[in-house]
């Protein structure tokens, strides 16, 4: 997690003055953790820093009220978290903008900064190692958001699309979407989303990440079959694949037939999706969403023992 510049400078782009609503310091139980913010505009407001009466105080106050301020959530509020959150709220526009750019870290406060402060911008130049969102002294240190995956969708059908519009949001996430054609895509994609189309969708692979996490769902099975065959060429972090037990075992047979190993054809799962929550293109996306997510927080066992439900 981090600041989000990308999003920050969309929203200062269509609406002038923004106000970012960052959570610099919890004490107890809170509903969002450090780093996680919204923007505030005259009429609108994006992202979240957890909902309920603390939002609305601060989207209210946005604007008008920048700087740190400290919020008991269960006195003041009205809220049963039971803890304390402490809010940063800065004012953005075109030229504010301009002082954030290029810079990997973010660190600002009154006064001089810090020892602890220079020390962890130090580190960072030094070393790359980027430091978490934190308020040190009275000064909020933040890294400029990077996406720490790469996540290519293959087929931009009706689960294609349930599946973005799940996983778009994900702040981790660099999503590549890729389908045969410009019209199979919907008319508004995502900002975040870079979308490739091509005629020969598996030409790509080879500029995919290796270690990069892929989702095979296009509407033609040998186009799908040339696309696992092509990752298990070219290498991939993890990749998952829609349709029944009896499409995977046609595809192992012919990917054994091409030279690949078990142990490699078997680092392919299919079916993907949730079972318990059916075939439904947005149950589907549910139970993808829920398996990467699982990936991300260490439990990789998560898609063999619950998912396996079948789909196109």
């Amino acid at each position: 997690m981090g600041l989000d510049l990308a999003a920050l400078r969309a929203a200062v782009a269509a609406h002038g003055r923004v106000a970012r609503v960052v959570v610099a310091e919890v004490a107890g139980s809170a509903p969002r953790e450090v780093g996680a913010a919204m923007l505030v505009w005259e009429g609108g407001q994006s992202g979240t820093i957890g909902g309920g009466a603390l939002e609305l105080m601060a989207a209210e106050a946005a604007l008008q009220r920048p700087g740190l301020s400290r919020h008991a959530l269960g006195p003041s509020l009205g809220q049963c978290c039971g803890g304390a959150v402490t809010l940063l709220t800065e004012i953005h526009d075109a030229a504010s903008l301009e002082a954030l750019e290029g810079q990997e870290v973010i660190a600002r406060g009154a006064g001089a900064r810090p020892l602890a402060v220079q020390r962890l911008l130090d580190r960072a130049r030094a070393q790359g190692v980027r430091p978490e969102p934190q308020l040190v002294q009275g000064w909020m240190v933040e890294p400029i958001a990077r996406p720490a995956r790469q996540l290519w969708i293959w087929g931009a059908g009706h689960v294609g699309r349930a599946i973005v519009d799940v996983l778009a949001p994900m702040p981790d996430l660099a999503i590549t979407w890729v389908d045969t054609a410009p019209g199979r895509f919907p008319e508004a994609v995502p900002a975040c989303v870079t979308v490739l189309p091509a005629a020969d969708p598996a030409r790509l692979l080879r500029h995919a990440p290796r270690d990069a996490e892929h989702l095979i769902l296009t509407y033609s099975h040998e186009l799908d079959f040339a696309l696992c065959h092509g990752l298990l060429s070219h290498g991939f972090g993890f990749a998952g694949l829609i349709g029944s037990g009896t499409k995977w075992a046609r595809f192992r047979s012919r990917l054994q037939a091409l030279g690949h190993a078990d142990a490699q054809i078997s680092r392919i799962c299919c079916p993907i999706g949730q079972k318990t929550l059916g075939k439904h293109p947005q149950a589907i996306a549910i139970g993808v969403a829920a398996h990467l997510l699982n990936r991300e927080t260490g439990d990789r066992q998560a898609w063999q023992t619950h998912f396996s439900a079948s789909g196109g």
